[in-house]
């Protein structure tokens, strides 16, 4: 049977346990480990990611990125100028495009 980390992870630990038994000799001293070192070492034994891969949908990543660094770049003049109004402005515009970037991402599947 094809796993995947989601699934692994939302598994209980005796039905992790089982799942090690059918492959013992890639996991040992599986009966000694709690759910996280288990979960762990399943996904090494049977070479799953354990990284949950988020892509943006909705909106044009390069685009918002350029406007973040064109904020970046006024909120380091603002902030070497002591101009505290700038300063903020850029703070508040760099984390609203950051908020629409995470807003956007998604589970790719």
């Amino acid at each position: 049977m094809i796993h995947t980390y989601p699934e692994l992870k939302s598994k209980t630990l005796a039905q992790l346990k089982e799942i090690a038994a059918e492959i013992s000799p890639a996991v040992e001293g599986y009966t000694q480990m709690n759910k996280d070192h288990l979960l762990e070492a399943i996904c090494k034994a049977l070479t799953i990611d354990m990284h949950i891969h988020l892509e943006v949908k909705g909106i044009d990543k390069s685009a918002v990125k350029l406007k973040i660094r064109e904020w970046k770049k006024k909120r380091d003049e603002a902030l070497t100028a002591g101009d505290h109004m700038a300063l903020k402005l850029a703070r508040d515009h760099i984390r609203s495009y950051k908020h629409q970037l995470r807003k956007a991402m998604i589970r790719s599947t």
